[in-house]
């Protein structure tokens, strides 16, 4: 574990250096080749070159390049780094033209644009050579075996032994450190005796995985157990580890899937990531600053709605209540209170359109679905989303995953304020149609984008001026 965080932090601390040295370069190619003086580095120089860093680490960050550093794709990396590069160089060249670009005379534009393309030359091939350096480095001595991730092998018998087989024979290792097997039957595998350690069975996989902190499972599954597919991954998703599956055991799966190949073998992952880490950037940054504005202008609005159930009705203004949310955690929920106190005191029990223990103000909230608007403080603190599949109780959700063990899907993304299912189909008052609007939530996670929460917020904004909540 210490050698992966310190893998980790060699790649901002190389590309700070990187970029400080680069920064340096183009100040003394401009004062010395371009304005033809002779320059003297100043304290000012390093301090901009330090900011400059700063910005470049913030930039690289946004781009994925300091996720997981022992399994990294080379050539995927050259061109996130190409990309974000050429961004970034155009923000810096912008910034520093239209601070001083009305004292810039015409014929010198060009030299701004000449400067443009030798820092964005030198940047890029630096940063680039120096990742494909240390990504070298990496592969080397995970082939070698120096260095690797804790795995899983689910699967006892002949299938997943070739598996077994195949990696740990080969003469230069993928990264896999088998930490025991998982079997599908309560009897030890005759074919991994002796072989690989036996952690136990389908239904302490999640404790396995937490407790031997475990970062990757191999699914390899014969003909006669492909029907408990499902439930392991529904298992190894809770614990959010990285997913591979052997084919011909995989004929479940709802999410995004790419193939890798393993002495010959492919084998489908099943990704838990469902926004790349620029995407997670910007809808969290839109989280924030959404909810942020919408509480600082809807305050009025907040201390009229918060007078209004109080005077209505006995009990505190807010109300909250344990949901589930991302990676199946648990959080508490904020609302205005709607109902009377005590409206479950004899169990969990949704609401219906007539439902008496509604108030009179909060039947006039939910209709206008005000009553979810200190909500926005479950997104500032990172518990929600603006937009996102509405989260459920435990109780519920033990419900549904009997009808539609995929519903735990959603639980790889922030839960949402409003959502495509809420627009689409309204609340649901029993199971069934909590399963039938889960389709909707199921479309908008395979079709996720800043551009499609922002449609559902307007599309939610009609409904509230329309009065369609219940």
């Amino acid at each position: 574990m210490l050698t992966k965080r310190l893998n980790q932090i060699s790649y901002p601390v190389t590309d700070f250096i990187c970029s400080f040295g680069v920064w340096l370069l183009l100040v003394i190619y401009r004062r010395e080749v371009v304005e033809h003086r002779e320059i003297e580095l100043e304290p000012q120089q390093f301090i901009n070159a330090t900011v400059i860093c700063l910005y470049w680490l913030i930039l690289y960050a946004i781009a994925g390049l300091y996720g997981d550093p022992y399994r990294k794709s080379r050539i995927r990396e050259i061109s996130q780094i190409l990309k974000f590069s050429l961004i970034g160089v155009l923000i810096i060249f912008f910034a520093i033209f239209l601070n001083d670009g009305d004292t810039i005379p015409n014929y010198q534009v060009k030299n701004y644009l000449k400067n443009l393309g030798i820092y964005f030359s030198i940047q890029f091939l630096v940063i680039a050579t120096a990742h494909l350096i240390l990504n070298s480095i990496t592969i080397i001595r995970i082939r070698s075996r120096k260095i690797g991730f804790p795995t899983l092998l689910i699967g006892g018998n002949r299938h997943a032994y070739d598996i077994y087989s195949d990696l740990e024979n080969r003469k230069r290792s993928l990264g896999y450190i088998f930490k025991g097997y998982i079997s599908t039957s309560p009897n030890p595998s005759s074919f991994l005796h002796g072989k690989l350690k036996r952690l136990g069975t389908v239904k302490n996989l999640e404790q396995v995985i937490r407790t031997r902190r475990v970062e990757e499972a191999i699914i390899a599954l014969d003909e006669e157990e492909k029907e408990q597919i499902g439930r392991i991954i529904e298992i190894c998703e809770r614990t959010d580890i990285r997913i591979q599956v052997v084919p011909g055991t995989y004929d479940y799966l709802v999410g995004s899937v790419r193939s890798s190949n393993i002495m010959g073998t492919p084998l489908i992952e099943v990704s838990p990531q469902i926004l790349s880490p620029w995407e997670a950037f910007f809808k969290r940054s839109f989280d924030i600053v959404f909810s942020l504005t919408a509480m600082l202008f809807l305050l009025p609005i907040y201390i009229t709605i918060a007078i209004l159930v109080k005077l209505n009705s006995e009990g505190p203004v807010f109300y909250r209540q344990e949901r589930i949310g991302k990676g199946g955690i648990p959080f508490f929920i904020y609302k205005f209170r709607s109902m009377y106190i005590n409206a479950e005191k004899a169990g969990p029990s949704l609401s219906s359109q007539h439902d008496p223990r509604i108030t009179k103000v909060g039947k006039v909230l939910r209709k206008l679905r005000l009553d979810e608007l200190p909500q926005f403080w479950n997104v500032l603190i990172g518990d929600m989303s603006i937009v996102g599949p509405r989260p459920e109780r435990e109780f519920y959700i033990q419900k549904i995953v009997q009808k539609a063990p995929h519903y735990r899907h959603l639980h790889k993304v922030r839960p949402g304020v409003t959502s495509w299912g809420q627009v689409k189909y309204g609340y649901a008052e029993n199971v069934d149609e909590m399963v039938e609007r889960l389709k909707y939530d199921i479309l908008y996670i395979e079709n996720i984008s800043l551009l499609l929460d922002i449609k559902i917020i307007l599309y939610t904004i009609i409904v509230m001026i329309e009065g369609r909540g219940k």
